[in-house]
C-alpha cells in the first residue's frame, strides 16, 4: 500500500486504513477488521508488498457483480467523460483500469475507485440513517413536552406485556371492553417476548422470520414500541444484523395518490438508500416499519393478481405493499406490521411469520412508569395509591395513554385541590384532562396562565365544540384518523390547527414538493368519545339540540303534547344514545355511552360550566331517575349479554349501583343460590362477576334459579372462569355465540366447558366452532352429550380438531346420532398431525360395525395421542369388534382405556380383543365389556388381567 493510502484515516475509529475488505471491497482500520468486518475477507498490512495501486484496482473491480460493474463505468462516463469516452461499453477490467490511470494516474485512480466503492457501502448507509433516525426517536412526545419541556424516550420507557402467538381473530369488541377483561389478577400464562427479539426465531427453532405483525389496541404502545425498537438499532444496542429501518406510517401513505415504483417511495421516506448500489442484494438487509395498518384508507386485496416483481416498476401505493408483504418484492427485506386487532385479519396468516401481541402494563408495569413520570416520589406514591383506590381507573391503566393522561391530570390537581376534587371515574378523570390541556394551550400559544382551568374563555369554549363535534362526526362512521377536508367541514380553521394539536396529534410531513397535507387524530379513542359526549351533551343543553338527528329534541311533539307532557331534551338524547348503542354490532358507542351519562352528573356539570350557556324556559328540569329508570328498562329488555353488561357500566357513571348492591347483599348472606333471579338480576350478577378481579374456578349455571331468558343472561361469566357446566339449562344455537364470544376473547380462561343435554343442534356447533378454533381458546375438555347433533357436526368438530390453534384433549359427542358417517368424517381428522386429541366419547352414537375400520385406523397411526375411546351402546357386534382388534393389535396403538358396554359381543369377539391384546400388551389397561355375551372366553380375559406381562389392571 503506498504511503498516502497508509494516511488515510477511518471516519468512525481514526485510525489509518490499512486493510482492505475484500468483502465490501473497502480499505478499513483494524479497529473495523475485528468489529463490523470481523467475519469478512480481508489483506492485511503491508498491502504495498502484496498489491501495488493499479493490482488492487484490478482486484477491486474484477470482483464486483457484472451490474454493479456497469453502474460504475456509467457513473465514471458521467463524472469524468474524457475518461473512457466512446468505448465504455465494450471495455472489461483491464482496459477501464489502463483508462484510468491515463487520466488521473495511479494514485488519483485508486482513488476514485475506492470512493465509489465507498459511497454505496452498507457501513456508510447505516451510519447515516442511524444518525438521523436517532434524532427522530430519541425525544417522546406527552403533552408536557409540546410546553418546551423535552422529554427523551429512554428516561421515560416502562417495559411492555408483549406475548407471541397473538389471536388471528376479527375482535370487534370495543377496546375498553377488551382491557376490563384482562384486568384479572391470575392471568394466564403466554410466552413473553422483548420488542428486540421480534425477528428472532424462538429457542430450538431454525426457522427465518420475515413478516412481523404486532397487534394491540389503541393507545396500548404499539408506535411507541416501534419508535424505542428503532432508537435501540440507532444508538447500537440491538439488531445491528439490519442495515437499515425504513419508517412508512400508513396516516402518511395514505396521501399516497399516484403510482411509485418501490425504490421512489423508499428513496422518498429514506433519502440515504439513494446511495445503496443494490438495494436487492441479500448482504442489504432492510426492515420495513408499517404502523398503523388500522388506518389504512386504500384495499389491500391480497386475492388479486396484480404481480410486482420489478422494484422499479411503478404502481399503486396497495400494490406494491401487497407484494411487498407476499414477498415478490424484496424478499431479502423484514416487514414489520402493527395493527388494532379488528384490522389485522386484512393479512392473510401465509404471509405472516410471527404474531405478537402488546397487552399493555401488568401492574408491577403501572406502577413503575408513574415512577418513571413523576420525579417527586412522594406525589408519584400518593397518585398510584388513588388509582388503585378506583377499579374502573385502574383497569384502565393497561393502556399506556392512560397512564399519561392520569398522571397529567393528577400531577397537577394533587398539589392544588381538596381531596373531594380528585377524579374517581372515567368521565371526571377525562373532563379534567380537557380543561388542563385547554390551561396549558392558553399558555402555550396566548401567553396566558389561568389559576383556575374552569374559567374558560370565549375562543376555548369554540375549540371545545368544534373539535367535540369532529369527534363526535367520526365517532358515528368509525373513523380515527381524519384530513383537512374533515376539519373544514366542521368549522376548523387548518391554518390554527397546530393550536388545536394540545388536544390532537397532528402528523405533518413534508412531501418534497409531491404533497404537503396533514394528517388528523386524537391522541386516543377514549379521547374522542369524550370529546364526542362532551359536543351531544352540551349541544342538547344549550340548544335544545339532539346529536343524534337534525331535528330539534321535541320538535315533532309540538303539537301533540302538552307543556306537562314534554320530554326532557336531555333524557331525549340518552334515549336516543341507549337506542343508538344497542343497534352497534361492535360496541363502538359503548365508552360514549358511559361518558354521555357521566357528564350528566352535577360534579361534571360544574366541572364544564363555563360551556354551559343556554338557558331553554320551556324545558323541564333533567333528573338522573329518568334515565336510571330508562337504562333499567332496556336491561330488561336487550336481549345481548354483552350491551347489557356495558348499561351497567352506565348505571355505574350515574352513581346508581342499586342492582349491584341488591346482589353483592345476596352475596354476602349466602342466599343467592335460594333466590329466584329475575332478568335485571342475572345482568346484575353477571357484571359483578365480571368486575370481580378474582378468576371463578368453577362456574355452574344449573345453580342460580332463573328462566332460560336468565340463564342466557348470565354466560357472559364464561370470561371469567375456568371450568363452566352449563349443560342441562335449555341452551338454543344462539347461546353459542356469547360462549364463542368468551373462547375467543383476550386472555381467555376457559379450561372445561360442559354443553351436555341441551338442544343447540347443529346449527349451535357451527356457531360454536369459531371460538374453539381461535388462537385464543385453550379449551382442553369440551363436552356435547345429547345436543341434538348429526354427522354433520362431525364435520364441524373435524375442522376445529385439526386447527393449528386446537388446544382439545377430551371431546364428548355421546348420545347424539352421529351414525358411521359422522365418526367416518371425525376419524379423518383425528389422524391430522395437528390433532392432540386424547379422550373421545361416543357411546349412544347409533354406530354399527361400519365405523371400526376407520377407528382402527386412527389407533394405528403412529402419532394419534388417543388414550381413552368409548364406544358404550352401540351396535358394533363382533365384526366390529374383530375390525377393531386389528387397530389395537398394531405396535403403534397407546390406547390405555377402552368402553364396549352394551355392544352386542359374544364369544367370537372377546377372542379377537384376547388375541389382540396379546399381539400388544403394554398400552391397555382399561376394558369394559359389561352388559356382553363373552361365553367362556371371559375366563381367559380374567386370565390376561392376573398375567404379569399384560398392562391390563382392569376388567368388567
Amino acid at each position: 500500500m503506498t504511503r498516502d493510502l497508509e494516511q488515510r484515516l477511518c471516519q468512525q475509529h481514526h485510525r489509518a486504513l490499512e486493510v482492505f475488505c475484500k468483502t465490501d471491497q473497502t480499505l478499513i482500520c483494524k479497529v473495523c477488521a475485528v468489529e463490523e468486518h470481523k467475519d469478512h475477507s480481508k489483506f492485511y498490512k503491508d498491502l504495498s508488498s502484496i498489491l501495488d495501486a493499479t493490482s488492487l484496482m484490478n482486484v477491486t473491480l474484477e470482483t464486483m457483480k457484472k451490474k454493479h460493474f456497469s453502474k460504475f463505468k456509467r457513473q465514471l462516463n458521467e463524472d469524468y467523460p474524457e475518461c473512457l469516452g466512446s468505448q465504455l461499453e465494450g471495455l472489461n477490467v483491464p482496459g477501464v483500469v489502463e483508462k484510468m490511470v491515463e487520466s488521473f494516474g495511479e494514485q488519483g485512480a485508486l482513488r476514485i475507485t475506492l470512493h465509489f466503492q465507498d459511497v454505496g457501502t452498507p457501513r456508510k448507509v447505516r451510519r447515516s440513517t442511524k444518525a438521523n433516525l436517532k434524532k427522530k426517536c430519541q425525544y417522546i412526545s406527552e403533552g408536557l413536552s409540546k410546553q418546551g419541556q423535552i422529554t427523551f424516550l429512554s428516561e421515560i420507557y416502562t417495559e411492555l406485556y408483549i406475548t407471541e402467538g397473538g389471536s388471528g381473530d376479527v375482535n370487534t369488541e370495543h377496546e375498553v371492553r377488551q382491557v376490563e377483561m384482562i384486568s384479572k389478577k391470575q392471568m394466564i400464562q403466554d410466552t413473553p417476548i422483548k420488542y428486540n427479539d421480534i425477528f428472532k426465531a424462538p429457542p430450538g427453532q431454525r426457522r427465518q422470520i420475515r413478516t412481523v405483525l404486532t397487534k394491540g389496541i389503541a393507545g396500548i404502545g404499539k408506535t411507541v414500541s416501534v419508535q424505542k425498537f428503532i432508537l435501540d438499532w440507532a444508538e447500537g444496542k440491538a439488531n445491528q444484523d439490519i442495515m437499515s429501518i425504513v419508517p412508512l406510517p400508513f396516516r402518511d401513505l395514505n396521501l399516497k395518490k399516484e403510482n411509485y415504483s418501490l425504490i421512489q417511495l423508499l428513496h422518498h421516506y429514506a433519502p440515504e438508500l439513494k446511495e445503496t448500489k443494490d438495494i436487492e442484494d441479500e448482504k442489504v438487509k432492510l426492515l420495513l416499519i408499517f404502523d398503523g395498518l388500522d388506518e389504512c384508507r386504500f384495499p389491500l386485496d391480497f386475492q388479486g393478481d396484480e404481480l410486482c416483481r420489478d422494484v422499479t416498476e411503478s404502481t399503486s401505493v396497495d400494490v406494491l405493499l401487497i407484494n411487498l408483504i407476499k414477498g415478490n418484492l424484496l424478499p431479502s427485506a423484514l416487514i414489520w406490521i402493527t395493527s388494532r386487532p379488528a384490522a389485522a385479519s386484512q393479512i392473510p396468516p401465509e404471509c405472516v411469520h410471527r404474531v405478537i401481541e402488546i397487552r399493555g402494563f401488568t401492574d408491577p408495569q403501572k406502577e413503575e412508569y408513574f415512577w418513571r413520570r413523576i420525579r417527586d416520589s412522594n406525589l408519584a406514591s400518593r397518585i398510584v395509591t388513588h388509582i388503585k383506590s378506583s377499579r374502573s381507573l385502574h383497569i384502565m391503566c393497561h393502556i399506556p395513554v392512560f397512564c399519561w393522561l392520569s398522571a397529567t391530570v393528577l400531577e397537577t390537581m394533587m398539589s392544588d385541590a381538596g381531596p373531594g376534587e380528585i377524579p374517581r371515574t372515567l368521565t371526571e378523570m377525562y373532563t379534567h384532562f380537557l380543561l388542563i390541556q385547554m390551561s396549558l394551550k392558553n399558555k402555550k400559544y396566548h401567553g396566558t396562565s389561568v389559576d383556575n382551568p374552569k374559567k374558560l374563555s370565549q375562543s376555548d369554549k369554540e375549540m371545545i365544540m368544534k373539535l367535540g363535534e369532529l369527534a363526535f362526526q367520526q365517532l358515528e362512521k368509525g373513523n380515527l384518523i381524519f384530513y383537512e377536508e374533515d376539519l373544514r367541514k366542521c368549522g376548523i380553521d387548518v391554518s390554527k390547527a397546530s393550536e388545536y394539536s394540545s388536544l390532537c396529534t397532528e402528523i405533518f410531513r413534508e412531501e418534497l414538493g409531491l404533497y404537503r397535507e396533514r394528517v388528523f387524530c386524537f391522541v386516543h379513542l377514549s379521547i374522542q368519545e369524550h370529546l364526542a359526549a362532551v359536543y351531544a351533551h352540551v349541544s342538547c343543553v344549550n340548544e335544545n339540540k339532539n346529536a343524534f338527528n337534525a331535528l330539534k329534541c321535541s320538535q315533532k311533539r309540538e303539537d301533540k303534547l302538552s307543556f306537562d307532557e314534554y320530554l326532557s331534551p336531555l333524557f331525549e338524547l340518552h334515549q336516543s344514545a341507549v337506542n343508538k348503542a344497542l343497534e352497534s354490532k361492535n360496541g363502538h358507542l359503548d365508552l360514549f355511552l358511559r361518558f354521555l351519562f357521566g357528564l350528566s352528573l352535577d360534579s361534571s356539570q360544574c366541572l364544564l360550566q363555563d360551556l354551559m350557556t343556554g338557558s331553554n324556559s320551556e324545558m323541564r328540569t333533567y333528573t338522573r331517575t329518568e334515565t336510571i329508570n330508562e337504562i333499567k328498562k332496556k336491561i330488561g329488555e336487550e336481549s345481548s349479554p354483552e350491551r347489557i353488561i356495558n348499561l351497567f357500566h352506565c348505571l355505574n357513571e350515574l352513581n346508581d349501583n342499586s342492582l349491584v348492591e341488591e346482589i353483592n347483599a345476596a352475596f354476602r348472606s349466602g342466599t343467592l343460590s335460594d333466590k329466584e333471579l329475575q332478568l335485571d338480576q342475572c345482568s346484575a350478577l353477571a357484571f359483578v362477576l365480571l368486575m370481580s378481579e378474582e378468576v371463578l374456578d368453577q362456574f355452574d349455571l344449573k345453580l342460580y334459579k332463573t328462566s332460560p331468558a336468565g340463564r342466557r343472561r348470565l354466560l357472559p361469566v364464561l370470561r371469567t372462569c375456568r371450568r363452566a357446566r352449563l349443560d342441562h339449562c335449555h341452551l338454543s344455537s344462539e347461546s353459542c355465540l356469547t360462549v364463542a364470544a368468551a373462547l375467543q376473547s383476550m386472555n381467555s380462561l376457559l379450561r372445561e366447558l360442559d354443553l351436555s343435554y341441551n338442544d343447540l343442534t347443529d346449527a349451535g356447533v357451527k356457531v360454536l366452532m369459531p371460538g374453539l378454533m381461535s388462537p385464543n381458546s385453550k379449551l382442553q375438555k369440551l363436552r356435547l352429550a345429547a345436543c341434538n347433533l348429526s354427522s354433520d357436526s362431525c364435520v364441524t368438530v373435524a375442522s376445529a380438531l385439526q386447527s393449528v390453534n386446537s388446544t382439545l384433549r377430551t371431546l364428548d359427542l355421546s348420545n347424539n346420532n352421529l351414525t358411521d358417517l359422522g365418526v367416518k368424517l371425525l376419524c379423518t381428522e383425528l389422524m391430522s398431525p395437528t390433532c392432540r386429541l386424547q379422550e373421545l366419547q361416543l357411546n349412544v352414537c347409533s354406530l354399527t360395525e361400519d365405523c371400526c375400520v376407520d377407528l382402527a385406523s386412527v389407533l394405528r397411526f403412529p402419532h394419534s395421542d388417543l388414550r381413552k375411546l368409548e364406544l358404550r351402546d352401540n351396535d358394533l357386534r363382533d365384526s366390529g369388534v374383530e375390525l377393531l382388534s386389528e387397530g389395537l393389535a398394531d405396535p403403534c396403538c397407546k390406547l390405555e382405556k377402552l368402553g364396549l358396554s352394551g355392544c352386542g359381543i359374544t364369544e367370537e369377539g372377546c377372542a379377537s380383543l384376547a388375541s389382540a391384546l396379546g399381539s400388544n400388551p403394554s398400552h391397555l389397561r382399561e376394558l369394559d365389556l359389561s352388559y356382553n355375551h363373552p361365553g367362556s372366553l371371559e375366563e381367559k380375559l380374567l386370565h390376561i388381567l392376573l398375567d404379569p406381562d399384560f398392562k391390563l389392571e382392569r376388567l368388567e
